[in-house]
């Protein structure tokens, strides 16, 4: 699995968690849903067509399990080794009956550097991800470009020739590296199509959402020691990168 990751961006691992753990997830995203109402995602960027939640880290103790896994963790690691961090835990719920879709793109419009990939992403499927539903597009071996879609398509919106689209029943996970090309589709059903985002960083390379900043007192206190080095809660260079970034998070930087 390590080399098809490396040649194609992206590994798609079905069946990876159980359908307790799944519904568990649905659950208390959809409550947080109800109680955040339209301030839902508020910590990180609006976008059309879609429910959004951020800081899931600050928000339930069972969004560990999605973090800090430890069979994702081995191919964060394989990506962005020697060392990494948690850069963002989000969910993304694509509305039914909506045409719109993500253009494709890098997430932060990051590109590797000298010492290789700086990010890497993991789709955790809510729902089943089917053609009609906005399940992700992605454009294989698009990692390797140096390039982002931006600079090198004329329409970045537009059905890229070789594009795929990431599928997937209930209960799979799709980790890539995240300078893949890449976006969400239009979801043409009834009914939403939910996904939980757990975005990574290399050790080096400032959080997309501070966590440190975000998580309120309590929770970073009863947090476990491995999951803090895993937060870089107690990182002086994070803390460091974090205070240069200004201005609010999004996904299309």
């Amino acid at each position: 699995m390590f080399e098809e990751l490396d040649r194609e961006g992206f590994v798609i691992l079905e069946g990876f968690f159980p359908d307790s753990l799944r519904r568990a997830l649905i659950d208390r995203v959809e409550e947080l849903y109800r109680l955040e109402g339209a301030d839902s995602g508020s910590e990180f960027r609006a976008e059309p067509g879609t429910r959004r939640l951020a800081n899931l880290v600050d928000k339930g103790e069972i969004f560990r399990e999605v973090f800090a896994n430890e069979g994702v963790l081995r191919y964060i690691g394989h990506i962005l080794r020697p060392r990494f961090k948690l850069s963002s835990l989000n969910a993304r719920s694509a509305n039914p009956h909506d045409h719109g879709q993500q253009p494709l793109h890098v997430d932060q419009g990051l590109l590797p550097d000298a010492d290789g990939p700086v990010v890497a992403n993991v789709v955790w499927m809510l729902d089943d991800f089917t053609p009609e539903n906005g399940a992700m597009r992605a454009v294989p071996r698009s990692h390797l470009s140096g390039r982002r879609p931006q600079e090198a398509l004329a329409d970045p919106d537009a059905p890229h020739p070789d594009q795929v689209l990431v599928t997937g029943p209930a209960g799979t996970i799709c980790i890539m590296n995240a300078h893949l090309w890449h976006g969400g589709t239009s979801n043409r059903t009834d009914r939403p199509r939910r996904a939980i985002h757990s975005f990574y960083c290399r050790f080096d390379v400032a959080q997309q959402q501070y966590q440190k900043r975000l998580l309120r007192p309590q929770v970073k206190e009863d947090m476990p020691e491995p999951l803090r080095e895993l937060l870089a809660l107690d990182d002086p260079l994070n803390d460091e990168l974090c205070r240069k970034v200004t201005g609010q998070s999004g996904f299309l930087k």
